[in-house]
């Protein structure tokens, strides 16, 4: 007997649920279809997302991460980054010798790696001369500390060995797995794989931190960057030194039984007759810029992580001991270039909408055949390279162009009054007005094609004047292709930078000129990003404005 009835809708089960033909819960049935629907959906529309993830949203990411971003300065100098904090740059005084041994310490590594110009050249956007004083200590890194090294070697010539410091350094473990990898090496070459990486003995680390701490790096970065072995080198002079700052301040080796114990001691007891070294003294030698407290104040100031440096730079600002301040006023630029971009886009904008208006309203009510030649004429600038059409302008608009040639022969002005047309604003205005006119004229005549002609004629059978029936009745219905034409309009003109650049001058660039030098000449990818950001953020604070006002909605293409 079954437990299933037919009803009105379709099979009911004893319970009382419709069910679908395959037995199922009809509900159940009809959730899958509508799960199925939109999978299939999203599959269709998946191409387009990732396409505007990866070439869209992730450079804006990208942009807006780089702008904050400033992780070369820490990674390539943490010991001076740490020591710096220990540091009043608010005292006017010099950093103590500590922080000139950690940046000698930092450096000689950064130099290894072939580091230390790239954070010379971050740290040089900020403070002029960084950038050479980074480069010239780095190729004298070498000499410092050099007569310690004499003294060391000249106590005991044990001090000159490699072995000597793998065995007074190294972790047990690390020696152990090291003598295996040279016994493999020795048996199967370059088969034997990478040498173990280099490991310092907690103990010897505890007993002396400075020179476990470098002598460390110092063997990994031999490793790492020039595939040597630390069984093999002589450590740097400034390992040297680590070794007598930690004997000098009174290092307990008492107690010390591992290996090198009586080298050691040897070395603690002679460290008193040692010539005194200033690694500060040394660093000034090379290069008094080293001497220059508002340097140190700079470094000190970028050594986080993250940083707001590049957007008060964009701002014409900068950070002091003191807190935030303004720029000298001879390099006060980005806010005058932001405010100068903003007023030409409106501007460009207005000026293709006084153009464009009459010729979009000819288009909307000319007959066919006159309107598609008009129209062709209005798309022929699409088929002429952008570069061809400003150098056009070029010739066009100089003192001894074509329009100042007209000008002088019909009369107009004197041969010695010509109009200066380019490299100004003027000649900007002019070349981008007449590049970015067609993207005004077709959002017009689009909306404008839509308007019954019946309108105006019943405005007019009503008493209206031509004026009357064309403010009152035709312009409000074409506002949504002013809307429409002035955001694509003012959108483009704000991020264009090759007609600024070649018509333009030094008057006439907009922001986007100082955003593709700093990309792609000065390389100040912060200041580019921060520079990009600001302006997407006016943007949409302007966009949002225009909805606020306009309404978007009432943007239409037609």
């Amino acid at each position: 007997m079954s437990d299933t009835t037919t009803g009105q809708g379709g099979p009911v089960s004893a319970g009382g649920v419709m069910l679908a033909a395959d037995g199922r819960p009809l509900k159940q049935s009809l959730a899958r279809a509508q799960r199925r629907q939109r999978l299939r959906a999203f599959l269709l529309v998946a191409p387009l997302l990732a396409f505007v993830l990866i070439a869209f949203v992730a450079p804006i990411a990208d942009m807006l991460f780089r702008s904050v971003e400033n992780e070369i300065v820490p990674e390539t100098l943490p010991r001076t980054v740490a020591e710096l904090r220990r540091w009043d740059e608010r005292s006017g005084s010099l950093p103590p010798q500590e922080v000139f041994v950690a940046m000698a310490r930092d450096l000689q590594l950064a130099e290894t790696r072939k580091l230390h110009t790239r954070v010379g050249q971050r740290l040089n956007y900020e403070y002029t001369g960084v950038s050479s004083l980074f480069r010239k200590t780095g190729r004298r890194l070498s000499r410092m500390g050099r007569e310690l090294k004499q003294a060391f070697v000249g106590l005991d010539p044990a001090w000159g060995e490699p072995a000597t410091w793998v065995e007074l350094i190294g972790a047990p473990d690390w020696r152990e797995a090291q003598a295996a990898w040279a016994a493999r090496r020795a048996r199967a070459g370059a088969d034997a794989g990478p040498e173990p990486l280099f490991r310092a003995d907690p103990a010897i680390a505890a007993l002396l931190p400075q020179t476990a701490d470098f002598y460390a790096a110092f063997a990994r970065a031999i490793q790492t960057e020039d595939g040597d072995s630390p069984t093999e080198e002589a450590p740097w002079p400034l390992v040297y030194d680590a070794l007598y700052r930690d004997l000098s301040g009174g290092a307990d080796l008492s107690r010390h039984t591992g290996p090198h114990a009586d080298l050691l001691r040897a070395a603690a007891a002679a460290v008193p007759g040692f010539p005194p070294v200033s690694i500060r003294d040394e660093m000034l030698k090379v290069d008094d810029g080293w001497g220059d407290v508002a340097m140190w104040q700079t470094i000190k100031a970028y050594s986080g992580r993250f940083t707001n440096g590049y957007f008060l730079a964009a701002l014409d600002m900068k950070k002091t001991p003191d807190g935030i301040a303004m720029v000298e006023e001879n390099r006060r630029i980005y806010l005058m270039l932001f405010w100068r971009t903003l007023l030409l886009s409106v501007g460009i904008t207005l000026a293709t909408l006084v153009l464009g208006y009459p010729v979009a309203w000819l288009l909307a009510n000319l007959p066919a055949r006159h309107a598609n030649l008009l129209l062709i004429l209005v798309l022929l600038p699409f088929w002429t390279s952008l570069l061809v059409r400003t150098s056009a302008w070029k010739v066009l608009l100089q003192q001894q162009g074509v329009i100042n040639d007209l000008l002088v022969w019909i009369g107009l002005i004197s041969d010695d009054a010509r109009l200066v047309m380019i490299n100004n604003q003027t000649g900007t205005i002019i070349a981008m007005t007449h590049i970015l006119l067609p993207f005004m004229v077709l959002p017009l005549y689009s909306v404008m094609k839509t308007i019954p002609p019946s309108y105006l004629r019943a405005a007019k059978s009503l008493g209206a004047t031509n004026w009357t029936a064309f403010w009152r009745v035709y312009f409000p219905l074409s506002v949504p292709g002013i809307g429409a034409g002035a955001i694509l309009v003012f959108i483009l003109s704000i991020g264009y930078y090759i007609t600024p650049e070649l018509v333009g001058g030094t008057s006439g660039i907009f922001i986007s000129n100082r955003i593709a030098y700093h990309i792609s000449i000065s390389l100040n990818w912060g200041l580019a990003a921060a520079l990009g950001s600001i302006l997407l953020f006016a943007v949409l604070i302007l966009y949002w404005t225009y909805d606020r006002i306009v309404g978007i909605d009432n943007v239409k293409l037609g």
